[in-house]
Order: structure tokens, then sequence, then C-alpha cells
């Protein structure tokens, strides 16, 4: 009978802490999507008549909604690989013995102190038409490009996700690359396994639980690329550059609730799939390590 009286008041205090912050995230986050999904069904908020799937039919001919979903598609598939692989490689290269280690680590974190503002001005600076890299480059007879309204833009766009992240995501790495157990690698090593052969079966399988936590990280990060392109081309920028954030917050002044609410929803959905596709992935993968 205590033991049961013990394990009820256990339980009781648990909970006890945990309400505060399940009540955080029902008023904040649970409530406000069900709104959301409430909305993208109806015809207008005013006379609230079900429409059902009408408003993601008509989102899927939205020529505005498509455009910036290939756009932010094709930079979240190329920018999230490079930032997880080169953060990756940059890990293991600064986790050997290299002259001055430290000093490198620095430079790659001192983006993360570095106000947003003041990276779009310096972005501002170098990609201008009448900017530094175009002045560098015509001292070599190249013609000059207006970087932030030409296809290049993806490019720039990537370089400074890149520059944004890295750092991070490299902390993160040689944090998990000390954990390795060491033992298993002299293992290997004494029977005669190669440097690729213990890269792939031995470090891999025990990065891929930060594998998925910096990839998704990553991903989340490609999707708050909207502040540095807003804060450099407005609300409008270069058809290259159109993200699905443009997009959201075009419709949003708007007022046009119900496409806002079908994009948000389908968005959801999205990063959904594409989440619990990678924790499939990284279960799969890293099963044999936690046996």
């Amino acid at each position: 009978m205590k033991k049961k009286n013990k394990k009820l008041l256990r339980t009781l205090g648990e909970w006890t802490w945990l309400t505060p912050s399940l009540i955080g995230v029902l008023v904040f986050f649970v409530i406000p999507f069900c709104v959301v999904i409430y909305y993208s069904v109806l015809d207008n908020p005013i006379f609230a008549n079900f429409v059902w799937f009408e408003n993601f039919g008509k989102l899927f001919k939205n020529s505005a909604f498509i455009r910036a979903s290939r756009n932010t598609g094709i930079f979240t598939a190329a920018a999230v690989p490079l930032s997880v692989v080169l953060s990756l490689w940059l890990a293991f290269a600064l986790n050997a013995k290299i002259p001055g280690k430290s000093w490198l680590r620095t430079c790659f974190l001192c983006p993360l102190m570095v106000p947003i503002a003041s990276v779009v001005l310096v972005w501002q600076v170098i990609f201008h038409y009448h900017g530094t890299l175009n002045q560098i480059t015509e001292l070599f007879g190249a013609e000059a490009i207006d970087w932030l309204k030409t296809d290049w833009s993806y490019m720039v766009l990537t370089v400074m996700f890149l520059w944004k992240t890295l750092g991070y995501n490299m902390i993160l790495f040689m944090s998990a690359i000390a954990g390795i157990p060491q033992d298993i690698i002299e293992v290997a090593e004494l029977e005669g396994a190669g440097g690729w052969y213990k890269f792939v079966h031995i470090k891999l399988r025990y990065l891929s639980p930060t594998i998925l936590f910096v990839t998704i990280l990553s991903i989340i990060s490609s999707f708050k690329m909207f502040r540095e392109v807003y804060l450099l081309t407005g609300d409008y920028p270069y058809e290259s550059m159109y993200l699905l954030q443009h997009f959201m917050n075009n419709t949003f002044n708007s007022l046009d609730y119900q496409k806002l609410s079908s994009a948000a929803v389908l968005l959801s959905l999205v990063m959904i799939i594409l989440i619990g596709g990678l924790f499939l992935a990284e279960r799969k993968f890293g099963e044999d390590v936690e046996d």
C-alpha cells in the first residue's frame, strides 16, 4: 500500500512539473494550429462555409505559390546537404592535430555573434552591382553582374546560409566525434581496417543521431532565410529568390486567411513527412550501434 501511495505521489509530482509546459504547448502551438486547419477548409472567415479541399486545389493553381515552393525546395535540397557535409568535414579536420585549431574554431563561430542586419549590410556591399565582388572581377576583364537580380542569386543565398550555419553545426559534430568509443576504432585497426571502412562503418554509425539532429536544424534554418532575403531585396525579390516565406508574408498582408492557412497546413505535412523519413533512415542506419 505504501509503495502504491509513493508511486501515485511521484506520478502526481511529475505531472505537476509538466503541466505548465503542456499548457504552454497547448495554448501557443496546438490550439493555433487547429485554428489554422479550421480556416483552411472555409470559404471566408465571415460566412464560414465549409469548402473542404477547395482552397488546397486553388493553391496548387497559384503561380506564386508554385514558384515559391519550387525555389524553397531547390534551395533546401542544395544548401542543407552542403551544410551537413561541409560541417562534418570541418569537424574531422579541426579534430585532427593541426596548428591554429583554436583560432580556426573561433573564426567559424564568429557568424553566430554577428547581428543579421550587419550580415546583410556586408552582403550588399559585396554582391551589389557596384559592389566589391564586381570590382574585383572587372580587374580581370569580366563584366559586372547584378548578383541579387539574376539566377546567380541562388549562389548568394547558399553562400550566406553556409556562412551562417557551418560553425554551429561543426561544434555539434566535434562534440559527437569526441564521444566515439576509441577502443572500437583501435580493435578495427588491429584487424586491418582501413580509414574508409572505419569512417563509414564505425564513425558514421555513431554519428548518425547527430547527423539527424544537424540535418533537422539545417532544414529549419533554411526556412528562416527569409529574414536575410527580405532585408536584402524586400517583399518581392528576384524570381529565383522568392521563397515560401515571401508568399506567406505577402498573403498575410493581403489578409487572405484561407490561402495562408492552406499553405501552412501543406508545409506542415511536408515537414512531418520529411522529418519522419529522416528519423526512419537514422533508425535503420544506426540500429546495430544501439544493439
